[in-house]
């Protein structure tokens, strides 16, 4: 039997992007060349791979069981023929995709470009917003790295926890809050809130930890950033509740006051992500670890709250 690697790669493509075209595209192909490569595929393998199920296609439970061990085929052979060499800051040219909650791009992201420009002139950083439903960028490898509060659950996509913040009450000067001396878990569910959420959701895991003291809180809107949101509490008396490293600068710059939050909350994480296909990448590497150390100092700032 002559092994062809082209299949290999067309293989892994069509396993990633689930069709034809999708495929083609990823390997600047045209499409009947991928589809005549998957009529091999299937000759060689005896199996469908994928099957039309209305308008889409669905992969079959082999190719199912095989995507990873083929996808770490590639990624071995590609090591392989790839040649060796050493990493030169000096010269690199590169630019990387990151994307990451907005609130940690205004915390760390000026240091982080700082950073990468003093060791590589050549490098670009291409940071991107988040968007309100889950997309598959950090699979697809369109984006070299993400940074937010929550863990993926992909095999294929590595983290790292590399921060965490308590969360605390964010409100305006001279807010009724500011003028009590002890803030109670009543009093706080008894204020008006806006929540934080890009898909607009009114309800949080700080509804649950109320709930479980028999409260309820009373949430008159959401704003998609946490910036937003500070400029709603800014004249008003909406309560805002965020991670309190990201709330620190912009309560300075809006004049807002941070308080305790009188909730038992796990602190907020903060992870870095990326495809394992980034894994020995030697520029990959060095820009996860200065990603790593400018989020991590940003992070453990002095914590104070005030009235």
């Amino acid at each position: 039997m002559q092994l062809d690697l082209n299949l290999l790669t067309a293989l892994d493509a069509l396993l990633e992007e689930g069709n034809v075209a999708g495929a083609a595209a990823r390997l600047h192909l045209t499409a009947p060349a991928v589809s005549r490569s998957l009529a091999r595929i299937r000759r060689t393998t005896g199996d469908q791979i994928l099957v039309r199920t209305g308008r889409t296609m669905t992969p079959t439970p082999y190719a199912l069981a095989v995507r990873e061990q083929v996808h770490d085929l590639l990624r071995q052979v590609r090591d392989v023929l790839a040649p060796s060499r050493e990493l030169d800051l000096a010269t690199l040219e590169r630019t990387f995709t990151l994307r990451w909650h907005d609130a940690l791009v205004a915390l760390s992201g000026p240091a982080l470009l700082a950073a990468a420009r003093a060791q590589a002139p050549g490098v670009r950083l291409r940071f991107i917003a988040e968007s309100s439903i889950d997309t598959p960028e950090l699979r697809r490898g369109e984006v070299d790295l993400a940074a937010n509060a929550d863990r993926p659950t992909a095999p294929e996509i590595h983290a790292e926890r590399v921060a965490e913040t308590r969360h605390v009450v964010v409100v305006r000067r001279g807010h009724p809050l500011t003028l009590i001396e002890t803030i109670t878990a009543a009093r706080y569910a008894a204020a008006e809130h806006i929540t934080v959420s890009r898909r607009g959701k009114l309800a949080n895991l700080l509804d649950d930890a109320l709930t479980r003291l028999d409260l309820t809180r009373i949430v008159v809107a959401t704003a998609p950033t946490e910036r937003a949101a500070y400029e709603f509490a800014r004249d008003s008396d909406l309560v805002v509740t965020t991670p309190e490293a990201t709330a620190r600068s912009a309560a300075d710059d809006l004049g807002l006051v941070l308080l305790p939050l009188p909730l038992d909350l796990p602190p907020a994480p903060v992870y870095l992500s990326w495809h394992q296909r980034y894994d020995t990448d030697p520029a990959h590497i060095w820009l996860r670890d200065l990603a790593r150390n400018t989020l991590t100092s940003a992070m453990s700032g002095p914590a104070e709250t005030a009235r």
